[in-house]
């Protein structure tokens, strides 16, 4: 098996790890199509063909605010029970179609009570909607696991809100917790009170930092609000020179913080020139605990099988290489050692020697 090609059936039974995926990013066009003619919401276009390459297209633009603004369609198919029980049921069942065996899907409670739903009850039904997935992917023979970040929007102020949902219901499904939306000009430190409350709880959580804005975000959300992952980090490289780390970056690799990578998205929101040149590479040769994400399936027009095959395409990445980010997921998953381990001895080093 060379390193510049692997069959593309290969890489689709490759056990596959998704730390970093937005549940409203990922919608089925089809299914966008149906529940906005329901709901009265004017899309675009109503062909699901059309609507996939409408999004692709409108994220393609090198700027985050826009890429985000592509998500008024999505959310406003998300505000009924109906709406959130179908999307969440389907988005299991995707991953477990695209191999995918653990997986953390990240979603904002607060952008969906439009239709009357309260926070608790967003929640609630979006679990409810998962463990429906879950048993329906076990049944046909393709488990999969998947728990959920709760986000804040940083741009609001409801993060501590969801702070207190996600200490509520860290023993039903929800693992962890996120600041999302708009990074430049919305520090993660405005929110200290949220992730204090996290940490006196000992609830683990994420912060999307260096990818629109750069170090001084990662050190912020590292060293100030005590997070431990990073959301993207592609800007870490700015530490970095001639393979000589700054100290920033000497403390993110090795002190294993996981670096939630997504080389699509990236190149969409202009934080990456090309698949080639994208900062996985160089930071996983470096020793970075790099971990491979699709951040919104939908709107990059993307699965894990498919940012698996680019990597391997255009980056040169090997069997081995898809195994270290995979392995790096599930050591970083914020579900316990026991559970990971398992995981990783039962489930992911077996299915990536089947390949070898």
């Amino acid at each position: 098996m060379s390193s510049t090609r692997i069959e593309a059936d290969v890489l689709r039974r490759l056990p596959k790890a998704v730390l970093h995926d937005h549940l409203d990013g990922g919608l089925r066009p089809a299914t966008v199509v149906e529940l906005a003619r329901e709901a009265g919401h004017t899309l675009p276009t109503t062909d699901p063909d059309e609507l996939a390459a409408w999004y692709f297209e409108a994220a393609n633009s090198g700027d985050l605010v826009r890429y985000i603004a592509t998500f008024e369609h999505t959310l406003a198919v998300m505000q009924t029970r109906e709406g959130l029980l179908r999307t969440a049921e389907e988005y299991v069942l995707d991953l477990a179609e695209d191999g995918v065996v653990y997986g953390e899907v990240r979603y904002a409670p607060e952008l969906m009570l439009k239709g009357g739903l309260t926070l608790a009850e967003v929640v609630e039904t979006v679990q409810e909607g998962l463990a429906a997935g879950m048993a329906k992917a076990a049944a046909a023979g393709t488990p999969v696991r998947v728990g959920t970040l709760l986000c804040g929007m940083r741009m609001f102020d409801r993060t501590k809100e969801t702070a207190d949902l996600a200490v509520a219901y860290r023993d039903a499904g929800v693992v962890g917790f996120d600041i999302a939306g708009a990074e430049d000009g919305f520090p993660p430190a405005d929110h200290l009170a949220a992730f204090d409350h996290l940490r006196h709880e000992s609830v683990p959580f994420t912060i999307h930092a260096g990818e629109a804005h750069g170090l001084p975000s990662i050190h912020q959300a590292l060293q100030v609000c005590g997070a431990q992952r990073i959301g993207h980090g592609v800007r870490i490289t700015e530490d970095i020179v001639d393979g000589k780390l700054g100290r920033l970056a000497g403390w993110v690799r090795d002190r294993r913080i996981a670096l939630e990578m997504c080389p699509t998205s990236n190149l969409q929101t202009g934080a990456a020139t090309s698949i080639a040149e994208h900062p996985i590479t160089a930071l996983k040769d470096l020793g970075f605990r790099v971990t491979l994400n699709t951040d919104n399936r939908l709107v990059s027009g993307t699965t894990m099988t498919r940012e698996m095959s680019l990597l391997v395409e255009q980056a040169g990445w090997t069997v081995e290489d898809l195994r270290t980010v995979t392995v790096n997921a599930v050591k970083s998953a914020f579900i316990p050692f026991d559970e990971r381990k398992a995981l990783i001895d039962d489930v992911v080093l077996p299915g990536y020697a089947a390949a070898l």
